[in-house]
């Protein structure tokens, strides 16, 4: 198995939070990228401390717009969560989505109680709650989907070595 398949696999493992179908899902867009490269259109960055890969983004261009990016996935290790690594790997990703072009970035979260420190996470960053679909997910379980738009006066634009895959 790929090491990126297999880390990504134990990242969303880890929390608690993603059921087997969406761990599935998540290790599904490493396979897609693995096998189509960019045109898959899913990239990739990776959190490693001591060799070891303790957290991921998924991230990627919207079709049919002219600079908005969907943030897939930013996940972390469970024994590494709450370090600051989260916000490093936003921090990361905006940058390499202002340098691809983009200028807005997307993301979904849940409803759920559970997924409050997501949502505040989130709004921490500058992210801000745009709609809410309600029972998207099941009942009483909506979808809110927030937005930023990036300003490279606040984000590290400068260029770093090609790491997201």
């Amino acid at each position: 198995m790929d090491p990126d398949l297999e880390a990504v696999r134990l990242i969303t493992s880890s929390s608690g939070f993603f059921s087997p179908a969406e761990v599935d899902m998540a290790c599904e867009l490493v396979s897609e990228r693995l096998q189509r490269g960019l045109d898959s259109g899913y990239l990739f960055l990776f959190a490693e401390t001591g060799g070891r890969t303790v957290g991921f983004s998924c991230f990627g261009p919207i079709a049919c717009t002219e600079s908005s990016f969907d943030l897939y996935w930013i996940a972390v290790l469970d024994e590494f969560r709450g370090l600051g690594l989260g916000r490093e790997l936003l921090r990361g990703t905006e940058s390499r989505i202002w340098l691809a072009g983009g200028r807005r970035v997307y993301v979904d979260t849940a409803s759920k109680p559970q997924y409050r420190p997501t949502r505040d996470f989130y709004e921490r960053n500058g992210y801000r709650a745009e709609a809410r679909l309600c029972d998207f997910y099941l009942k009483g379980d909506d979808k809110i989907i927030y937005s930023k738009e990036l300003d490279p006066a606040r984000i590290d634009i400068s260029p770093e070595p090609s790491d997201a895959a």
